[in-house]
């Protein structure tokens, strides 16, 4: 494979496939981005004669008939990641299905290797970092659909010749993350002049600004190894509540915060870390932004956006 590739990315809008097609772009490569028919996360996306973009619903990938080419397929979308849809059963079920279309549509399209986007709920509830040998026991049915897509994904790459790596991507956090997010609530929250509801926030975490992750993905499809599955983190981790004060003090460091007025949430997932060992040997990745640098810029781009919004109204 040349130095310069052609990538196709499903979910292309999405606060990962912002970072993954931006940064495939700064270093050259061309981007196939496959949205959704009028969504407006279209607008997002870097402008750039080496981008194009194909309008297709997650569940319609078996019906692209454009013989369309690329060198590596980045599949990162994925119906219902939130609330009750990450246990509707039958949408996740789905899932898995629209999975192995968008593995299909990698093969018409020429490429050479698939690289999925899994994540950290396919390990369920966790004590120690999460590596290879870590036992898999999803508790949701996003987290088991996640799983079992990977696993059936490799075994259709496998059988159709096409260079196979999954990876399961934990707490990221960045500029266009989705509102519900613990981040973004906190962030929105204190720049508005409020003060958050928090837990104790003794949860052990580790948070990974959406660049990263782009960095992470990138260096899979280039230089992964086919079948291997690879933990996407930072390998580092610290008590919630130090990154929380973090964000404080990145918007106003006068800010109260009161820790313990929330209760935690039944069966609150108490710790996450990834160990990326096999990430930075195989691939050389190994984390560029810290979590105040990322935060930093992260707050920027939200006090803008709410700047614009009540300039608006």
């Amino acid at each position: 494979m040349s130095d310069t590739v052609r990538i196709a990315i499903t979910g292309a809008t999405c606060m990962t496939g912002i970072a993954l097609t931006k940064l495939a772009l700064d270093e050259g490569h061309e981007v196939i981005a496959i949205v959704r028919p009028g969504s407006a996360g279209t607008a997002d996306l870097p402008v750039s004669k080496k981008l194009k973009t194909a309008e297709c619903n997650i569940s319609d990938y078996d019906r692209i008939k454009d013989a369309d080419k690329c060198d590596m397929f980045f599949h990162l979308a994925w119906d219902k990641t939130a609330g009750a849809g990450r246990d509707d059963v039958y949408t996740q079920l789905n899932n898995i299905e629209y999975t192995l279309d968008a593995v299909r549509l990698a093969k018409s399209w020429g490429a050479s290797a698939f690289v999925g986007a899994g994540s950290q709920a396919e390990y369920g509830l966790m004590d120690r970092k999460a590596c290879n040998d870590t036992p898999t026991n999803p508790t949701s049915g996003y987290g088991i659909a996640k799983y079992a897509a990977g696993k059936m994904a490799a075994i259709l790459c496998g059988q159709l010749g096409v260079k196979f790596c999954w990876s399961r991507i934990f707490s990221s956090y960045g500029e266009h993350d989705r509102e519900y997010t613990l981040i973004m609530y906190l962030i929105r929250t204190m720049l508005a002049g409020n003060i958050p509801e928090l837990t104790k926030c003794g949860q052990t975490w580790d948070y990974i600004y959406t660049g990263d992750v782009a960095r992470a993905l990138l260096a899979i499809g280039l230089r992964g190894i086919d079948g291997r599955t690879y933990q996407i983190g930072t390998g580092e981790c610290r008590p919630l509540k130090g990154y929380v004060t973090d964000i404080r003090d990145a918007i106003d460091p006068n800010i109260e915060l009161k820790f313990g007025v929330k209760e935690y949430y039944p069966h609150q997932q108490m710790f996450l870390c990834a160990d990326i060992g096999d990430l930075t040997k195989d691939t050389g990745f190994v984390p560029a932004c810290s979590f105040k640098e990322g935060i930093a810029r992260t707050v920027s781009f939200v006090r803008d956006q709410m700047s614009r919004r009540s300039r608006s109204d």
